[in-house]
């Protein structure tokens, strides 16, 4: 049944998920979201046959031809979760921070349902930052304990190439305009870190204990090396000891007194 195992994963009584329900009509959307869970990665999502078919992509889509990236396909999500955005509070599945990190709509390059089923599902995006035609391409994995499910997701030649593109370059929301730090909303989310396992315990009080850990991490860190939001508040960047040795090479020199 569509949306069993969507359903399965969740306590709707404590995420703030959409419930399960099949949409009607087909509107032809896709929404990628940004994912900070116990691993950062994208859930890349088409609405078809009133639910949104998804991928988990850990590295995100990309406009570059040459990346080929690896997406998992995960079960299917109700099409109102088209447009969620927020925290999924630990201890519920898939725990961290969801930004909608792009939004559009997608026309398939042959018959939809048939070409999926083959494993080959060619499409166009016109969406907020990703355009143009890609595919997603079902492979046989020889990964131990595979579970069949690993697919690629290529960028076709078209227009809208980007050589060397950056996905770190555009972080933030499609929606709301926010990062992923603004949509978590306080200290212990706003420094938590995406290789960091998400809490398990009951309580929102005891699962963000790891708080403390986060901020003395932060403190590491910045104590190393200042950052680019400290320089650009002195106005410039800080000198270096090449530059203090000319200065003073330069200075006046002291008049020695005449006998």
């Amino acid at each position: 049944m569509a949306l069993e195992e969507y359903k399965r994963k969740r306590d709707f009584q404590r995420t703030p998920e959409p419930p399960p329900k099949v949409g009607k009509g087909e509107r032809r959307r896709y929404v990628i979201q940004k994912h900070r869970a116990s691993r950062l990665h994208y859930d890349f999502r088409l609405e078809m046959e009133g639910v949104l078919k998804s991928w988990a992509v850990p590295k995100g889509p990309s406009l570059d031809p040459a990346d080929k990236r690896l997406a998992m396909q995960v079960e299917d999500h109700p099409v109102s979760y088209f447009d969620f955005e927020g925290i999924i509070p630990p201890g519920n599945y898939g725990a961290g921070t969801v930004m909608v990190w792009d939004v559009g709509t997608w026309e398939p390059e042959g018959e939809a349902h048939t070409t999926l089923q083959k494993g080959d599902l060619k499409f166009r995006l016109e969406g907020k930052k990703l355009k143009g035609s890609f595919a997603l391409v079902h492979i046989r994995s020889r990964r131990p304990g595979s579970k069949g499910n690993e697919w690629l997701l290529i960028k076709h030649r078209d227009a809208y190439v980007q050589e060397g593109y950056d996905i770190d370059e555009y972080d933030r929301s499609a929606l709301t305009g926010r990062t992923m730090d603004e949509i978590a909303g306080d200290a212990g989310s706003a420094e938590w870190e995406s290789n960091r396992k998400a809490a398990s315990g009951r309580s929102r009080k005891d699962d963000w204990l790891a708080e403390s850990i986060a901020r003395a991490d932060a403190k590491k860190r910045q104590s190393k090396t200042p950052t680019r939001a400290k320089e650009a508040r002195v106005g410039h960047p800080p000198k270096s000891s090449h530059a203090k040795g000319t200065l003073k090479k330069n200075s006046p020199q002291r008049k020695r007194p005449t006998a």
